[in-house]
């Protein structure tokens, strides 16, 4: 089993309390393994195997599985004494699977752990039943310090191997794989085929499959700019298509809840608050996009801003468009009392001004960083950090 120990680094602190802990994330990034790492982290700690409870709900054996039978099969076999662990996979498949976990949390001894592909599964709804009482933890797509591990290379081979994971992604089952590009494209796109079939046109009965992947496949293209549900329709009405604004935000906000998209949002840093109009979306893996559309490397720039946003989100922090005048920074980065601005280039240009200037006009003391694939752009400019892009991923603390 390729280990992925922040997860379990993360999760350990609610091991045993009365929380229900979530893990959430797109399809076949990693959270079947993260519960087997779970699994024999109880067995570790002297928990017997039979008080542990494993179900997968993305089994066929388990379709058409309601939450009285989920309860009644769950409580069938917590037979004896002592706390029990659940251990739930892919949660998202019964309908009502809340009250389930509200029920057994409430009136049984249990330890209970659950993942899902949906973002429901982290939202206020859940609330309802589970107040107080869940902690979310998400899970994303292999960071590239966990891609090293995956392939068995240390860091000092980063440089070299950076390309390849920019070329292929994170899913595990690629970089686990020797697929060629062909190939694992191919295996991406059946992730997304699973996605839609199922996280969306069987849960939301879609009525026009071609233009939900138009707009699809104009997110996909758009990755790493500003635009809005009225610009999207614009662009079809020019393709002679007609879509409303409402589906257009439900097509977005389903992409969204199946952890296909990530959405952006802009904060104004004079008046420190978030705008909330022309988001910015990232895909959950960039090789989502090469699925879809090949690979270019007209991509590259846009594509390396997707790669650092997600490894801020994997640290925790809230990620930001900042807005400063007429200026963008590429990201705005919070985390409690920590902030750290970036901006994101291809190759660092010869006039370097291009890519500092707005740095240099933020008055604060927080950390400034520009971070490239250019591997002789290094160094300090002004205070603000110069950095490879693989160095930035594996550094632990910037």
């Amino acid at each position: 089993m390729n280990l992925r120990p922040d997860y379990i680094n993360a999760i350990a602190p609610f091991m045993d309390k009365r929380l229900v802990k979530i893990l959430a994330g797109v399809r076949r990034c990693g959270k079947t393994t993260i519960l087997s790492m779970i699994e024999r982290e109880l067995k570790n700690r002297n928990i017997a195997p039979d008080h542990i409870i494993s179900r997968n709900y993305s089994n066929i054996a388990y379709d058409d599985y309601t939450a009285k039978m989920m309860y009644s099969d769950l409580k069938a076999a917590m037979n004896g004494k002592g706390r029990y662990y659940l251990l739930l996979d892919e949660l998202q498949e019964v309908e009502g699977w809340e009250k389930v976990v509200n029920t057994l949390l409430e009136n049984e001894n249990v330890d209970i752990y659950v993942t899902g592909s949906n973002s429901k599964l982290m939202s206020s709804e859940i609330s309802t039943y589970l107040t107080g009482r869940y902690v979310s933890i998400p899970v994303f797509t292999l960071s590239f310090k966990e891609y090293l591990q995956f392939k068995g290379k240390n860091e000092d081979e980063a440089k070299t191997l950076f390309d390849d994971y920019l070329l292929y992604g994170g899913f595990p089952i690629v970089a686990i794989s020797n697929f060629d590009t062909a190939a694992a494209y191919q295996v991406v796109d059946g992730i997304y085929a699973t996605v839609i079939t199922r996280d969306i046109s069987k849960r939301h009965k879609l009525r026009n499959k071609d233009l939900f992947d138009r707009v699809v496949k104009y997110i996909v293209e758009n990755v790493g700019k500003t635009f809005s549900a009225n610009s999207i329709r614009n662009f079809l009405k020019s393709e002679h298509r007609s879509v409303s604004i409402e589906s257009v935000y439900n097509y977005i906000k389903w992409l969204s809840e199946a952890f296909i998209i990530y959405p952006c949002q802009r904060y104004d840093l004079q008046g420190k608050s978030v705008l909330k109009t022309q988001e910015k979306y990232y895909l959950s893996d960039i090789s989502l996009k090469y699925s879809q559309m090949g690979f270019n490397r007209k991509m590259v720039s846009s594509l390396l801003e997707n790669i650092v946003y997600l490894e801020l989100r994997r640290r925790g922090y809230d990620v930001y468009i900042g807005k400063q005048a007429a200026k963008e920074i590429d990201f705005v980065a919070i985390r409690r009392n920590e902030r750290i601005y970036i901006q994101v280039c291809d190759q660092f240009p010869e006039d370097s001004s291009r890519e500092t200037d707005n740095l240099i006009n933020i008055k604060d003391h927080y950390h400034k960083y520009v971070v490239c694939r250019d591997p002789l752009a290094l160094g300090n400019d002004n205070g603000i950090n110069i950095v490879h892009i693989a160095d930035f991923l594996l550094t632990d603390n910037w």
